[in-house]
């Protein structure tokens, strides 16, 4: 009789049928994952795995020990930052916006670490949008945390943090669906900055990303994002999601806008350099900006009212140092 393998139990806990199967404890799942970084699982015993899991959704306990055990395999020690801001959706319909966003808090001297992927599909992503204003990603964990301490802005990409996780990853294209891996790198926040922006797409999961900070005990922002960005849509209304010094909370932000704009058809990259320098206007893009760097402002300055950090928002962006982004690069 062949020895079952040790990361069988977990297989068998997600999978054994209606009545017999159950979510995994924090620790089964910190355990499990941390055989996965550790390359102690066979191919087809990982695939199960993130399709079982997939089918199930994750729980918060669930996510709360892998990304313990992903930043446990990443060993980038905390850092002073402000403010973790995830980027693993790209764009399709609207710019990805929400990086000026993030300069502009950085040239105010609210510190930003970036992280996400890049993509060879038809969507726009960070590290498209960034390079329009001469910024490129670091090479490593070690290197973000450097920049962001030196210039206090980095965009570092996934695959730099965990190549391990990026090849999970990746296996999207072989599965035709998402895995557990697209909410743990929304959430690794691997320097433990002092709060954590995330976008989804999927309105389910904001319970799923406010249980798993309050177990982690971080402070989180979580909101259905533009495209799954952490970027809010100036024409709908935004519910943000919040876990701030281990409390629950939940905001609605008005629409800034009474009609929908629509698709643009052009999604160029380089109109995100020429509105950070003011070579063009752009309605939506400038609304988009100033609505996402309010919702952070909100919760990261704990201002008292959303009016109050829509105001300070629209006077930083009025007052903008374009220079910011050149000295950044």
């Amino acid at each position: 009789m062949t020895e079952e393998h040790p990361f069988a139990q977990y297989i068998r806990t997600l999978g054994k049928g209606r009545q017999g199967s159950r979510a995994l404890s924090r620790q089964e799942a910190s355990d499990a994952m941390g055989m996965i970084l550790s390359g102690k699982v066979e191919p087809v015993q990982l695939g199960a795995f993130l399709m079982l899991l997939r089918v199930k959704e994750e729980t918060p306990e669930e996510l709360a020990g892998f990304v313990s055990a992903a930043r446990n395999s990443i060993g980038v020690p905390e850092a002073a930052v402000d403010i973790d801001w995830s980027s693993y959706a790209g764009k399709r319909r609207q710019l990805p916006w929400y990086v000026l966003s993030a300069l502009l808090l950085a040239s105010r001297g609210i510190s930003v670490l970036m992280h996400g992927v890049s993509g060879s599909d038809e969507r726009v992503y960070a590290a498209a949008a960034l390079a329009s204003l001469g910024i490129k990603p670091v090479s490593s964990a070690e290197a973000a945390v450097s920049r962001v301490k030196e210039k206090g802005f980095a965009f570092v990409e996934f695959a730099s943090l965990s190549p391990q996780l990026q090849k999970i990853m990746d296996l999207r294209s072989l599965f035709g669906l998402r895995s557990p891996v697209h909410t743990i790198g929304r959430m690794l926040n691997p320097a433990k900055a002092a709060l954590s922006v995330q976008g989804i797409f999927h309105p389910g999961y904001l319970d799923s990303h406010q249980g798993a900070a309050q177990l982690l005990g971080e402070n989180l922002i979580v909101f259905k994002g533009e495209g799954g960005e952490a970027e809010r849509n100036p024409d709908l209304v935004c519910k943000v999601k919040s876990v701030i010094d281990g409390h629950p909370g939940e905001e609605e932000w008005p629409a800034l806008f009474a009609a929908r704009h629509v698709k643009d058809e052009e999604m160029d990259a380089s109109r995100i350099g020429k509105l950070w320098r003011g070579e063009i206007d752009d309605e939506y893009g400038r609304m988009s900006v100033i609505g996402t760097a309010a919702v952070v402002l909100k919760y990261h300055l704990r201002l008292s009212s959303l009016e109050e950090a829509e105001r300070m928002a629209a006077q930083w962006w009025s007052g903008r140092d374009i220079s910011f982004a050149a000295r950044v690069a």
